[in-house]
């Protein structure tokens, strides 16, 4: 078995949250295996979560983040369980860490169950066309379609997408393990983005300029 050292633990601590015997005992397990250790954190961490998940987490904090000099900001309400929980530097930093996320991957929602059901019926529809006008046979159309919304999800639903700072999680294994670092229920409630200048039709700054290139073409 592998010799687990402090720098080995300290490292695994740093990476993942995890507590200090925790990762030891992780690395222990893993024969040293850091790739392991991760996933064996995670796993214990998603058991974990998965007991606090129905608790009342009515405080918190609201968050805000801008971003582009000015050109986009976020404000999103994340809560947990204790007002002690949300006065904390981890939790405080979990909760921008979400409102960067937001900022960056442009989530319509926060779960799937939000989407509003117009919209999904119409996104299926054009999925179902665009299967159909690819040639592929209709028995195969509707697996095709539901498999097209499963990515769809993904792209709109905030606890669906991937995380932008650790591409191997989604934002639902990026709470869960914050469940498991704190000990307390976690949820984000709702959020709201703005991007500079968006639904705003812009004029032209310079008419002249643009009826002389339309001339010259």
């Amino acid at each position: 078995m592998a010799k687990v050292t402090a720098a080995m633990v300290k490292e695994l601590r740093e990476k993942t949250g995890a507590g200090m015997m925790d990762c030891k005992k992780a690395l222990s397990e893993c024969d040293g295996d850091k790739d392991k250790a991760v996933d064996f954190l995670r796993e214990k961490g998603l058991a974990s979560a998965a007991k606090k998940a129905g608790r009342v987490a009515a405080e918190g904090v609201i968050t805000s983040y801008i971003h582009g000099n000015g050109r986009i900001g976020v404000l999103v309400e994340v809560n947990c369980e204790t007002d002690f929980v949300a006065g904390t530097d981890d939790f405080k930093e979990f909760a921008r860490d979400i409102a960067m996320q937001i900022a960056a991957a442009n989530p319509k929602c926060v779960r799937r169950e939000e989407v509003d059901a117009a919209e999904l019926e119409h996104e299926r529809k054009v999925l179902r066309e665009q299967a159909l006008a690819e040639g592929k046979p209709e028995k195969i159309v509707e697996r095709m379609v539901e498999g097209r919304i499963e990515k769809y999800y993904k792209e709109v639903c905030l606890m669906d997408q991937v995380y932008i700072k650790d591409q191997d999680q989604t934002i639902t294994d990026f709470v869960k393990t914050q469940i498991a670092k704190v000990g307390e229920n976690i949820s984000i409630r709702r959020f709201v983005r703005y991007q500079l200048g968006e639904g705003i039709e812009k004029k032209s700054d310079d008419f002249a300029a643009e009826v002389m290139a339309a001339v010259k073409g």
